[in-house]
């Protein structure tokens, strides 16, 4: 399983970022995808999650409203748009993969990270 993020950087309050997630070494239409996400000297939080075949997204209420999952299934990778962001948006934000097709937040494999600054 490999999983690599991108789209990381800075952004100004109240800006946009785009976030996705190549996928391989698996059959990535079979299983639920989440983003997680680790703001400095705080643990791993769950950010959202999308069933294999994206017809259920869930959303951490930080993030509600602000961000949208997506996922193309023909291009092996997970997105994850991010809009009107806060300071407190900043963090490594992670790609995982679940262990199933319809559960979110149990995660088995995550990707190297990538880095998400907010600040004017």
């Amino acid at each position: 399983v490999q999983l690599v993020e991108s789209g990381g950087g800075l952004a100004q309050p109240g800006g946009s970022l785009r976030l996705s997630c190549a996928a391989s070494g698996f059959t990535f239409s079979r299983y639920a995808m989440s983003w997680a996400r680790q703001a400095p000297g705080k643990g791993l939080e769950w950010v959202s999650g999308i069933y294999c075949d994206g017809r259920r997204t869930y959303y951490a209420s930080a993030v509600e409203g602000r961000f949208t999952i997506s996922r193309d299934n023909a291009k092996n990778t997970l997105y994850l748009q991010m809009d009107s962001l806060k300071p407190e948006d900043t963090a490594v934000y992670y790609c995982a993969k679940e262990p199933a097709m319809d559960n979110v937040g149990e995660y088995d494999y995550w990707g190297q990270g990538t880095k998400v600054t907010v600040s004017s």
